[in-house]
């Protein structure tokens, strides 16, 4: 009971820090040149810019419907996340609103870099506790149970379109729905780059005569385990020991020269692994 309670105030803390550096991208660097990098958020800088009514409010107006109508569909700790994270964002829009008029910079595209930056980064903390602020999540999984055949993807990025477009018309800048739709796209690499890890490894799949001097050379030299796959040549039917190892990328290079010195005919996979989990890599119980 005390491990979840820790683990709960943990979560909190982390969707705190991630509402907060969303709200900071939104309202010092988005708002103030209509900005609107998708999602609900997206379309609240594009009402916000219409009417003048604060975007903590608009938050707040989209979601609590979204919330009522997805409370049948939401496990119960999704319900309670999700509630959450809506609150906690609207919170943070309102602090940070006092900040839109500090004038950052005058560089629309600056302005666009750092706030999708900061939106990532605060995306890929939210998401790695499994948290949502609501918005479009939640549009895309409500339509997705009334129109399956079309996933909540494709749904969101629909939803991403029109507010990017409506940002253009608002603006009567084409360059403002351009610079939106490069937020959006900076903002899910930084968000999948936070979320991945930092852990990039790579994998080595190899095929050699040779597997058996191989495999005792990188255990040896890199201390790294190593698997063994069994494998037949499609033309020649013979049997094959394959080599599956992964290591860090500094040792991409002297698993290479391993290989060379040992069988320079090898025939070697390699693959870019985003994160690894388990022995000699990040423990999988400190996620």
């Amino acid at each position: 009971m005390f491990s979840r309670n820790i683990k709960f105030l943990q979560e909190l803390l982390f969707l705190s820090v991630g509402c907060f550096f969303m709200s900071l991208s939104l309202s010092v660097f988005f708002e103030p040149h209509l900005i609107a990098p998708g999602g609900i958020t997206g379309l609240s800088i594009v009402i916000n810019s219409i009417s003048g009514v604060p975007l903590w409010v608009l938050n707040l107006c989209f979601n609590i419907p979204l919330f009522i109508i997805a409370y049948k569909i939401l496990s119960k700790e999704e319900i309670i996340k999700t509630l959450l994270g809506v609150l906690l964002l609207t919170l943070c829009l309102n602090f940070t609103s006092k900040l839109s008029n500090i004038n950052a910079t005058n560089d629309p595209l600056l302005a666009c870099i750092v706030g999708s930056v900061l939106n990532g980064i605060g995306l890929g903390i939210i998401f790695r506790i499994n948290g949502t602020t609501g918005g479009t999540d939640l549009i895309g999984l409500l339509v997705n149970k009334f129109l399956p055949s079309i996933s909540i993807a494709v749904l969101m990025g629909i939803a991403d379109f029109i507010v990017i477009f409506l940002s253009g018309i608002v603006s009567k800048e084409i360059e403002i729905a351009l610079y939106s739709g490069l937020a959006l796209f900076l903002t899910v690499k930084v968000t999948d780059f936070i979320v991945d890890g930092f852990n990039y490894s790579r994998s080595f799949t190899i095929i050699s005569n040779k597997s058996d001097e191989i495999t005792y050379s990188i255990m040896d030299k890199l201390e790294r385990g190593v698997t063994i796959l069994k494998g037949e040549g499609g033309y020649t039917k013979n049997e094959k020991d394959i080599i599956l190892v992964v290591v860090s990328k500094r040792q991409v290079v002297t698993l290479k020269k391993i290989i060379k010195s040992i069988d320079p005919y090898a025939f070697i996979i390699v693959s870019d692994i985003h994160e690894t989990l388990g022995e000699g890599f990040s423990n999988i119980n400190a996620l």
